[in-house]
């Protein structure tokens, strides 16, 4: 969504510019001029966070996600589905249970078109400036006096600098400017060419090419985007107009090194205090830089040339220090925002030796994957790759190690799993009943699945589900209903390997707790084989979104396991994804409904 990216972005941003700002009213005494502009760059990199993947810094489960849902079942706004299967396996019938949230999507559109609109119109504005620059480059004229160009070669070799660099003419500025990444020019004002000493012009070239040889013109072009990226948010124009301040308050101590005594630096600082008085107005440009600015900063720039000595050294170990807590206290910030972006959370598969289907006329209405694995010939089979590694809600499909979980755990057993029914009216008659595991499963009785948890504990639960590499194993939403349009979150690629994991208990779990959930799991079998599988819906304010259907077809010589999940606006059921499921089973000659030995029915 992009509101949760647009608010990364303003709370990265804020939070990175009043660090740094804090930084250096604290600590700039401790800083030269030149490490007091780097600790910008800081900033560049704080401000590129919400465009990195999360993945390279996944922390998200150590944070809530931060929304909110209401899942008690005895709730009176609370949305139940019902819905059966008109054809494939008769058995499916989803119960799901809708949980509320607002409704965002018109915020959503109307913050990103407010936000594109900026962006449009601060594009615009850099445009204007690159033409005007153009212009100014088309309407210059080579700058012809001879000892003055053999001084800009002396300066050059004194800065250590052989790239050919074009010094013009032009009426078109009031101050001294440098420009261009592929042939860079610096532009003198043709008015003022009658007072300018060959010190002056020293001077104005030992500041522009410091601006050059410290890269400040590539500098330009990320402020400039970053300033049209983050439009919205005043503290960066701030932080950007006080990283300018810096940056020629660095240029001018780098000039300063040059010079040899303090009279050298009177007259440095009144060149440029004499450029401000005769020019009519300071250049607005954003991809130049020139020797003059506003009287504010010009202004600060003579104080810091006046108090200048050669002596003064700042400590390095000092400076090390400060970046070093700079970059600590800015790197807190990447579990939040993993913990808001994780809506994207996807899985990273090693995809070799994978055959891609397909098998989109099973889809059609819907945004899904299916995934099988074919145990003997070890080979996935998958559709929709990229949907196919995106972490979606596992809704009723973590039933399955719920229980596994509360078996585990001597909360119940095989043998003793049965729960009384508290008398709470719930939002369907299978479920007001006592219930064990397997008619818990067969139903997906939400109040029961609920109670085992709460039994097992929190910390058991997310250390089981880390243990075992479940999806993003984030358990921070409301604990009665985490996997339910929460926080957790699996990909169906996870899905099928947790099955697999699950089916040859590679968790290292007693085998007669596996045996008794792949029993509650079983939904058909006959002389060719055997179906197990569970399903699950995602309702959110009263809408199917999310459907799932998971689980493994066992024959005489094979195993394949599946995973299923299908999402739209209003029409995603786990027994959408069931028959979407059989029929692509029955298309790969893998399973065929028929009239066998049916186990209850099933529910989401």
């Amino acid at each position: 969504m992009f509101l949760t990216h647009f608010i990364i972005g303003l709370l990265v941003s804020s939070f990175s510019v009043t660090v740094i700002l804090l930084i250096r009213k604290w600590f700039g005494r401790q800083l030269t001029a030149k490490w007091h502009y780097h600790l910008w760059m800081f900033l560049f990199m704080a401000l590129a966070l919400p465009f990195i993947p999360t993945d390279l810094y996944n922390f998200s489960s150590l944070f809530s996600s931060g929304d909110t849902y209401q899942i008690n079942a005895s709730s009176s706004n609370m949305n139940k589905t019902g819905t059966d299967m008109i054809q494939g396996l008769h058995l499916i019938q989803d119960f799901s249970v809708s949980v509320n949230r607002p409704d965002l999507s018109l915020l959503n559109r109307g913050v990103m078109g407010l936000w594109m609109s900026g962006v449009l119109l601060f594009t615009f504005t850099m445009v204007r400036g690159w033409l005007t620059i153009r212009r100014i480059k088309r309407h210059s004229s080579p700058f012809s006096t001879q000892e003055v160009l053999v001084l800009f070669e002396e300066c050059k070799k004194r800065l250590q600098i052989k790239k050919s660099i074009k010094i013009v003419m032009s009426k078109r500025v009031q101050s001294p400017m440098i420009f261009g990444l592929f042939q860079t020019y610096i532009v003198l004002p043709s008015q003022h060419e009658n007072w300018l000493s060959l010190k002056d012009y020293e001077y104005i070239f030992l500041h522009e090419l410091n601006h050059y040889k410290n890269r400040d013109l590539q500098t330009n072009y990320v402020i400039l985007f970053y300033q049209i990226i983050y439009w919205f948010n005043p503290l960066v124009w701030l932080a950007f107009r006080e990283m300018r301040l810096d940056r020629e308050i660095a240029c001018d101590t780098s000039v300063l090194q040059l010079l040899d005594d303090d009279h050298s630096f009177s007259e440095y600082g009144n060149t440029i205090i004499n450029f401000l008085v005769l020019s009519k107005r300071s250049s607005n440009l954003q991809l130049v830089t020139q020797l003059n600015d506003s009287k504010l900063q010009i202004k600060k720039r003579i104080e810091r040339i006046s108090a200048y000595k050669h002596s003064a050294k700042k400590s390095i170990r000092k400076s090390v220090l400060i970046y070093v807590l700079a970059s600590i206290i800015l790197t807190i910030q990447l579990p939040f925002v993993s913990a808001f972006a994780k809506e994207n959370d996807r899985y990273y598969f090693n995809n070799d030796g994978v055959v891609h289907e397909d098998l989109h006329q099973f889809f059609k209405g819907y945004d899904g994957s299916f995934v099988l694995y074919d145990h003997d010939a070890q080979q996935y089979r998958i559709y929709n790759e990229e949907k196919s590694t995106l972490r979606a809600s596992p809704d009723s499909t973590y039933k399955i190690y719920s229980a596994l979980f509360a078996l585990e755990s001597n909360v119940i057993s095989p043998e003793e799993s049965k729960l009384s029914w508290d008398g709470t009216e719930q939002p369907y008659d299978a479920w007001n009943m006592d219930q064990d595991v397997s008619s818990a499963l067969q139903k997906s009785v939400n109040w029961y699945f609920q109670e085992l948890d709460r039994r097992t504990g929190f910390e058991t639960i997310q250390s089981n589900l880390q243990e075992i590499n479940y999806g993003n194993s984030d358990v921070s939403g409301e604990f009665s209903g985490f996997w339910n349009e929460s926080s957790l979150k699996i990909s169906p690629v996870e899905q099928v390997q947790l099955l697999q994991a699950f089916y040859n208990n590679q968790f290292g779990y007693k085998e007669r707790h596996i045996q008794a959930v792949k029993e509650a799991l079983l939904l058909e079998k006959n002389e060719e084989a055997r179906l197990s599988g569970k399903t699950g819906t995602g309702a959110v304010n009263g809408k199917n979104i999310n459907g799932w259907f998971i689980g493994y077809v066992e024959t005489k010589n094979n195993t394949y396991f599946f995973a299923t999940n299908i999402q739209n606006e209003d029409d995603s059921s786990g027994s959408k994804a069931g028959e979407i499921t059989l029929s692509i089973l029955k298309d790969l000659g893998i399973y065929n409904e028929n009239e066998g030995e049916k186990y209850g029915k099933k529910h989401s």
